[in-house]
């Protein structure tokens, strides 16, 4: 999520560019397309590009605004700034079902400071969080092979700093396309009903089934996978279970039962994918 291609570079780069055309709009005055109070007044001159780079992303390509005057100080990419602080925990914090509005402008205005106003903060707050509910109820495919559920743990700010998860549903289409499906902000003690609202959240948005579900470690997610999508199999992440595996037979002596278990894993998933997009459900227990 937070690699090179991840998630966290693409939402870095739509939450910058939001919070910068916001700021251009309060220094113009007027709205994007808008047109000055006064005639000949300053209006927008297109972008120009610029990399920064951020704690836990690397670097970001964004277009920052720019107005005809030349008088436009971009505050939360400064001129000649490169590299970000704190702009991670925001983007997260935005996009993650969980966090209240509150939360969310406290974060923003750690990354502004004293350089703008709280009603501007606000505003920018807004504007970005409207931005980002589109995408966390955008309709899902109907059938994913397979759905990751990872988590990476940020702080967040709201009186007090706090330690606290965030869960991503990733999804594999049909066609092996990766797609992250949502996100959503825990406190740590996860149980059966959290997952299940994950989940019928997915549903909701269109997904009616799942071949893999791939978790480890997560409590009360197994439990309620089946009240969701009776047919899904709930499988350990395929990195533990390869540790797992390999504790077990260097503790029994017999090191190439592992090899060839684990040689089986990937034909077994993917000849039970070929089988589950022909329609016979039969095949899927070859993964297991």
């Amino acid at each position: 999520m937070a690699g090179p291609d991840g998630l966290l570079k693409a939402l870095t780069k739509t939450v910058l560019e939001t919070a910068l055309n916001e700021e251009m709009t309060e220094h113009l005055g007027h709205e994007k397309g808008g047109r000055p109070e006064q005639p000949g007044g300053n209006v927008r001159n297109g972008t120009r590009p610029k990399t920064v780079l951020t704690e836990n992303t690397g670097e970001v390509e964004i277009d920052v605004p720019r107005d005809r005057a030349g008088s436009f100080e971009p505050q939360i990419v400064k001129k000649r700034q490169r590299r970000l602080s704190g702009v991670d925990e925001v983007v997260l914090s935005l996009y993650a079902k969980g966090l209240t509005t509150g939360e969310i402008s406290a974060h923003f205005a750690e990354i502004y400071g004293a350089s703008v106003s709280k009603e501007t903060i606000s505003r920018i707050t807004d504007k970005v969080v409207e931005e980002m509910q589109a995408w966390q109820t955008r309709p899902l495919d109907e059938i994913y092979a397979a759905v990751f559920i990872d988590a990476i743990h940020v702080k967040v700010r709201d009186g007090q700093v706090a330690n606290r998860p965030f869960y991503a549903a990733i999804g594999v289409t049909l066609n092996g396309e990766r797609d992250i499906l949502g996100l959503w902000a825990g406190t740590g003690g996860e149980g059966a009903k959290f997952w299940m609202a994950v989940l019928t959240d997915l549903r909701n948005r269109g997904v009616k089934d799942v071949f893999f579900l791939v978790c480890d470690g997560v409590k009360g997610l197994p439990e309620v996978v089946t009240n969701v999508w009776p047919q899904t199999i709930v499988q350990t992440c395929i990195v533990h279970r390869s540790r797992q595996e390999t504790s077990r037979c260097l503790r029994g002596g017999v090191p190439m039962d592992f090899v060839k278990r684990r040689s089986l894993v990937g034909v077994g998933r993917w000849r039970g994918c070929g089988a589950w997009r022909a329609g016979h459900r039969s095949g899927v227990g070859l993964g297991r």
